[in-house]
């Protein structure tokens, strides 16, 4: 079993996951399909399903790529995508079982940045692809939910195993690490993580993956109970009350803005 990433576009990732005993892989959210054709047929493996995470193109641009080239390909994506993903063969609800070869896992619903956007976790891989809903020190923008449903959907991936690997779809590490440390400097953690992400990109290597026990000691995403980060918050805006809702929401201002 392996996790390979494929970079897309700028910043983005696809993610091969492949199922040793069979020679089949799926691939998690792909933009550019030639990248992702050429990365299997290095790999030796045949691709025969896509998990796309949510509709926006720079996830799902290379679907239809991928099926000119595969047409007997099996494609996930969330019914509350409303037929948004391209090619869609297999609508998906929260819960809902997904297989790769031999490889069993299970979506998680976890709107807010789309309205049917999903996780991918696999138990025997120990690892979710997030999306563009749970980043390393980051979330995702809340363009199809508020904040209310981010933290819900937060909270879902949050209550995964501490030692599940997070493969998330941008390479956005060393920014979010910045902002973070904005509103926790004390956190020894976060400062650390900072300056290990600033060492990997200037080596060219990327950050992916953290994991959920990592992220709930520097995301701020997940650590709106921090007494740091609450004290910081109430001084830049008294309103927020210790509301958890409120808090959660001015920092996602906060960072729209950064």
């Amino acid at each position: 079993m392996a996790i390979i990433a494929v970079p897309q576009l700028t910043d983005n990732f696809a993610y091969l996951i492949i199922d040793d005993s069979s020679k089949e892989c799926g691939v998690v959210d792909c933009a550019e399909a030639a990248k992702v054709l050429d990365e299997a047929k290095r790999q030796g493996v045949n691709l025969t399903t896509v998990l796309s995470t949510h509709w926006h193109f720079d996830h799902v641009g290379g679907n239809k790529d991928l099926l000119a080239a595969i047409p007997n390909l099996r494609i996930y994506g969330a019914k509350a995508e409303h037929g948004r993903i391209p090619g869609i063969t297999d609508a998906i609800d929260d819960g809902d079982e997904v297989r790769v070869g031999g490889l069993r896992g299970r979506a998680i619903g976890i709107p807010a940045h789309t309205s049917g956007h999903v996780a991918y976790y696999f138990p025997t891989l120990k690892s979710v692809f997030s999306g563009d809903t749970l980043f390393i020190a980051g979330c995702g923008r809340l363009f199809e939910g508020g904040a209310a449903t981010m933290l819900q959907s937060l909270s879902k991936l949050a209550a995964l195993p501490d030692d599940t690997k997070v493969y998330c779809g941008h390479e956005y590490t060393v920014k979010n690490l910045e902002f973070a440390l904005t509103l926790e400097p004390g956190n020894k953690i976060l400062a650390a993580k900072h300056q290990w992400a600033k060492q990997m990109r200037r080596e060219g290597k990327w950050t992916v993956p953290s994991t959920i026990g990592d992220e709930k000691r520097f995301n701020p995403f997940l650590r709106t109970e921090s007494p740091e980060i609450r004290a910081n918050l109430t001084r830049i805006a008294p309103e927020v009350d210790n509301d958890n809702v409120k808090i959660f929401a001015k920092i996602r201002e906060l960072k729209d803005r950064y």
